[in-house]
């Protein structure tokens, strides 16, 4: 629709159109009222006023007291009259001046009163300011009249309506100052619960604003609270499992080399590699809790350093970067998300292909494998902490499926997402977006 694109997307400027369109619309309605009823009335009062001055001069001429008829004019009606001798009114009549739409009203209200006096008649009102100018037929005379523009225009009438016009102008930016004053305390909480959602700290927000604005920013602060005491006791808990099962396994791993029955040793080790595999990850992911400032990285650079640990003889890989690729956020997370992906491209395939380019929302990072790939129906289920899709193979890899888990936090904790699709080599493909 037309009307929603000219609406304004922001809640600032949306209340400026609920005030600002009525206030028009009256002043508007105002205006339009003015002319057709007050501005007619007091037209019709002024130009009859005028015509019964000059019926009064027309009377004192006809009973032959011209000069105390101009005396009178000039002095009490503020008009300049004069007689001129044996010229008729016709040239005049012939004349047409143009009238200005504006004044239309007073035109017509001036020659209904006129028309009053029963004699032939011509008026000019084509220069109003110099005044308004009137030939009246007396006889075989001409008297011709000057009337002041006072007599004729009330200036108070225009002084109203640039007085509304200039009281709704204040009127509205009055009305922008409060509303910004207003929409600030909504703004700020905006910005803390984006800079809140990306996982990073954010500070506790100072309520201020309307009572409902309050209302929300007291129960984001407690909603802030809760979630970082539940992550709080989240990793705390796993972190104190982590370390309290290291001892007992440590024990089992001394007992089972004393073990001679080679069958029930190798049996007893796959569990052991698992339970350990398990409890890496475990360290990993709280690892990944731990508070780390945020810092200035280059995904490149990143990616970079994880090649150095990767033996190129066994794997073909192949690093594609059409743009270097700068942001914000916590380079070692970042990295363990980015390894994770990786490792898991190295454990199935031999050819990888990581491509980094910079898009619209930020940038993209997409890693192809030619592994034997993920089925679509499980492509959220592998995101879910300890879902395998083949449990024994796992425990011969030394998986314990945190590894997407994780990294999809840590991706999510900056502001991105991970999606997986079939890769160009028939494996997976996993895209990484992250803000910039």
């Amino acid at each position: 629709m037309i009307y929603k694109k000219l609406i304004p997307a922001s809640l600032l400027g949306r209340s400026l159109i609920i005030v600002f369109v009525p206030l028009i619309t009256l002043v508007i309605l105002t205006v339009l009222v003015f002319y057709q009823t007050s501005w007619n009335i007091i037209s019709k009062r002024l130009a009859q006023s005028v015509v019964a001055d000059i019926y009064v001069i027309v009377k004192l001429i006809d009973q032959d007291l011209k000069f105390k008829a101009f005396r009178i004019a000039y002095e009490d009606f503020k008009m300049k009259a004069n007689i001129e001798k044996n010229k008729n009114l016709n040239p005049l009549s012939l004349q047409r001046t143009k009238i200005d739409p504006a004044r239309k009203i007073l035109s017509s209200r001036l020659r209904q009163a006129l028309e009053e006096l029963n004699k032939p008649f011509f008026y000019d009102l084509s220069n109003l300011n110099q005044g308004a100018k009137i030939a009246i037929q007396l006889n075989n005379d001409l008297l011709i009249i000057n009337v002041h523009k006072d007599r004729l225009y009330s200036g108070a009438a225009f002084v109203f309506l640039l007085w509304m016009l200039f009281s709704s102008l204040v009127l509205l930016i009055l009305a922008y100052i409060f509303m910004k004053n207003q929409i600030q305390p909504l703004k700020r909480l905006s910005i803390i619960a984006e800079t809140f959602g990306r996982g990073l700290d954010a500070p506790e927000l100072k309520e201020a604003g309307a009572l409902e604005i309050r209302q929300t920013t007291n129960a984001f602060n407690q909603m802030r609270t809760r979630i970082k005491r539940f992550l709080k006791q989240r990793t705390d808990m796993l972190a104190g499992v982590s370390h309290d099962l290291r001892t007992p396994l440590t024990r089992m791993k001394l007992q089972l080399s004393l073990l001679k029955d080679e069958k029930a040793k190798s049996e007893l080790e796959l569990d052991i590699k698992e339970m350990t595999a398990m409890l890496d990850s475990y360290v990993n992911f709280v690892r990944t809790e731990a508070p780390e400032p945020i810092e200035n990285i280059s995904i490149n650079e990143i990616i970079k350093d994880i090649f150095k640990n990767i033996n190129k003889d066994n794997y073909k890989i192949t690093l594609e970067e059409k743009d270097k690729i700068k942001t914000s956020g916590r380079p070692l997370q970042i990295k363990r998300a980015f390894q994770n992906i990786i490792d898991n491209s190295l454990r199935y395939s031999k050819k990888i292909k990581i491509s980094i380019k910079s898009i619209e929302e930020g940038c993209e990072i997409i890693f192809d494998d030619d592994g034997p790939g993920i089925p679509n129906k499980n492509y959220e289920d592998v995101f879910k902490p300890f879902f395998t899709l083949d449990p024994s193979r796992n425990k011969l890899k030394g998986e314990s499926g945190l590894g997407l888990s994780i990294s999809r936090d840590i991706i999510r904790s900056h502001g991105g997402d991970i999606k997986l699709d079939q890769s160009e080599f028939g494996g997976l493909k996993s895209t990484i977006l992250l803000p910039i």
